[in-house]
């Protein structure tokens, strides 16, 4: 097709509408016009179509406007595209392809308020204390108090203690039928889960690799509790090294990965002395689908928390931080926060934490 088959012409249009206040733009259109109808064409303005000579196909070149506009010009290319032999991507694209998908983090304008437990004891904690739907009415209304004291948007959701540390480091596993219960009715209810790990006497990465499973739910989220990585629970404070820490994100993101997992999920670790991490200045935080979170997981007064939450916020290496109260429960030998915290004082901490839990 061109342009005398088209019978077009620039006169009539300039005529019909000369004014003094129009010659820029009809210049403008004339100018517009002269580039895309070939008008200082370059070789990347050409497409090439297989053209049959005898036994031979011959490349065949074409300028792309103004064929590219005509229905026919994109049913060829289909065709072509059609006909191409099946693409798969290599490791390394599949890799790119999902860890630089784009997504948007839970922490962005939000914080996140938890109650933490073991839905099955109500002495681990207040969510064994509660169905599901009390537990949710119960943070609306804390989320509440939170907003009032500044608090930006509240996503709410259950801390759930699915590894429990028991005597010489075994581990007990929650049911796999409760933790599904749990899921399901926090998803249908815009809640976040967030699974724990107490270790045991076990290697934190095949420990953390029993979690990953149920990263197939979009609001699940992952903990780890160095504390009770010990084969002596309440005899001793267990321990993860950076390494460990480190290898954890890697295995967790890979994971995410290899399943097409989009998003970003979140990865807990606690700590309320020195003994919990070691070389934490060495500890990573630049994994693009994990991000970790520190989490002060201290008892006391006030002050006593605040001493330690500044502890834990020297780690600048992760700048994510958690906080973590703890109600008094009445449990005979159980600590305690006296007096509790208030959403003003929590939020008043330095650094502001992003995720907060009450047990």
């Amino acid at each position: 097709m061109t342009m005398q088959q088209k019978n077009f012409s620039f006169f009539p249009f300039i005529k019909r509408y000369a004014s003094v206040q129009s010659i820029a733009k009809q210049l403008f259109a004339i100018i517009l016009l002269f580039f895309v109808f070939g008008g200082f064409l370059t070789a990347q303005d050409y497409t090439m179509y297989p053209a049959s000579l005898g036994n031979e196909t011959v490349p065949e070149i074409r300028p792309i406007f103004p064929e590219a506009l005509l229905t026919s010009f994109i049913e060829a290319q289909e065709a072509w595209d059609m006909a191409r032999p099946y693409w798969a991507p290599t490791e390394w694209e599949h890799r790119s392809i999902f860890t630089n998908r784009p997504f948007e983090s839970i922490l962005l304008n939000n914080d996140i308020l938890l109650y933490y437990g073991h839905p099955l004891s109500r002495n681990m904690g207040i969510l064994g204390r509660h169905p599901p739907a009390d537990l949710k009415n119960m943070l609306i209304e804390l989320a509440g108090e939170y907003q009032e004291a500044g608090s930006k948007n509240m996503v709410l959701g259950f801390y759930i203690i699915y590894g429990t540390v028991w005597p010489g480091g075994d581990i007990g596993i929650i049911r796999e039928s409760v933790i599904t219960e749990w899921i399901e009715w926090a998803l249908e209810n815009d809640m976040l889960v967030f699974l724990d790990h107490q270790i045991g006497r076990f290697n934190p990465i095949d420990q953390l690799r029993t979690l990953l499973p149920w990263l197939r739910y979009p609001n699940v989220h992952l903990a780890l509790d160095p504390e009770w990585r010990t084969d002596k629970p309440m005899q001793e404070i267990g321990h993860m090294t950076a390494a460990e820490i480190n290898q954890a994100q890697r295995v967790m993101e890979d994971y995410m990965v290899e399943n097409d997992i989009s998003g970003e999920r979140l990865l807990v670790i606690h700590q309320f002395n020195s003994v919990m991490i070691r070389n934490r200045p060495d500890v990573r935080a630049d994994f693009s689908k994990v991000r970790l979170v520190l989490c002060m997981d201290g008892i006391g007064t006030p002050t006593m928390k605040r001493d330690t939450y500044a502890f834990v916020a020297q780690a600048t290496n992760i700048p994510v931080k958690s906080f973590k109260l703890f109600y008094n429960l009445g449990i005979p030998g159980a600590g305690f926060d006296n007096p509790l915290m208030s959403p003003r004082d929590v939020l008043g901490l330095n650094p502001r934490p992003y995720v907060i839990m009450y047990q």
